[in-house]
């Protein structure tokens, strides 16, 4: 696909520095790309000056974690201005929240008896090139291999890290409302991202797009990578009822994993984009 709004550097918990990111992104035929780290603004300049000297188009894009129902979502923010006040301070929150994270998932893992994890995970994210953010989930994952306490990422996040495991650390991202309000006020576009990482029942997914709806949101993410298609279908049905326009990306965090950038489904053709390319680069 020549267009991919969804995908990550090591400004949070992706392999690639934004710059390569970018690079990789016009290898691999996309021209317009959307960076959208997990909760900073860190890796958008690098990118913005990658994507000029390729000539991509890069739309400002953040992944913000939130808080609905009691569980962590997380909702995608676009073409907002990189120095609005409220979405800065809003990211300064969710940065130290994601050390306080950090720091929770470590104690969690040493009280399991897998001590020095804030260290090893540090260590990995700076091996990566940032040592400024929090490390993140992935990072943990990796230290965790390395110390020999599981065999790969898959094991970490079914045996400690992933939903409902004692590393899925929640309590200091801010509310669903009190998000979707600062992205309002930064007069960002607004996609709710992939509906199906969450355990929800039909019901309760279809309630958290009533309130997402509600607060004023645009579209939902209906393709995230190679996902089922399946639930392509039934996120599409959704997109359909509400009457939201749709986004769809490949979530890249690191080469051969997942999806590959500009890798993803196919959007159904009778569904609206929030982001419409055109052969003459403009959106």
């Amino acid at each position: 696909m020549d267009i991919d709004l969804h995908c990550h550097s090591t400004a949070s918990d992706g392999a690639l520095a934004p710059r390569e990111v970018v690079l990789r992104a016009h290898q691999q035929g996309v021209e317009v790309l959307s960076l959208t780290d997990h909760d900073t603004l860190e890796g958008l300049i690098e990118a913005q000056q990658a994507a000029q000297e390729v000539g991509i188009k890069l739309i400002t894009g953040i992944e913000m974690s939130c808080l609905w129902g009691g569980a962590t979502i997380h909702v995608l923010g676009y073409d907002f201005a990189l120095d609005d006040p409220t979405l800065l301070a809003a990211v300064k929150d969710l940065h130290e929240g994601r050390w306080l994270r950090a720091q929770e998932i470590a104690k969690r893992l040493a009280a399991k008896g897998m001590p020095d994890a804030l260290a090893g995970a540090q260590a990995i994210q700076a091996a990566l090139g940032d040592s400024l953010n929090a490390p993140a989930r992935p990072h943990f994952a990796q230290f965790l291999v390395n110390a020999g306490h599981v065999r790969d990422h898959a094991e970490a996040f079914r045996k400690w890290l992933g939903a409902g495991k004692i590393g899925d650390v929640k309590q200091h991202w801010p509310s669903f409302d009190d998000t979707m309000a600062v992205l309002t006020q930064a007069k960002a576009s607004i996609s709710l991202a992939h509906l199906y990482h969450y355990n929800f029942t039909r019901t309760k997914r279809r309630r958290l797009v009533q309130d997402f709806v509600n607060a004023g949101g645009h579209a939902i993410e209906v393709v995230n990578g190679m996902q089922p298609a399946e639930q392509v279908g039934t996120l599409s049905i959704l997109a359909r009822e509400f009457n939201l326009k749709v986004t769809a990306g490949s979530d890249f965090h690191l080469p051969r994993q997942w999806s590959e950038l500009g890798k993803y489904r196919a959007i159904p053709d009778d569904l609206t984009p929030l982001f419409v390319h055109h052969s003459n680069n403009s959106l």
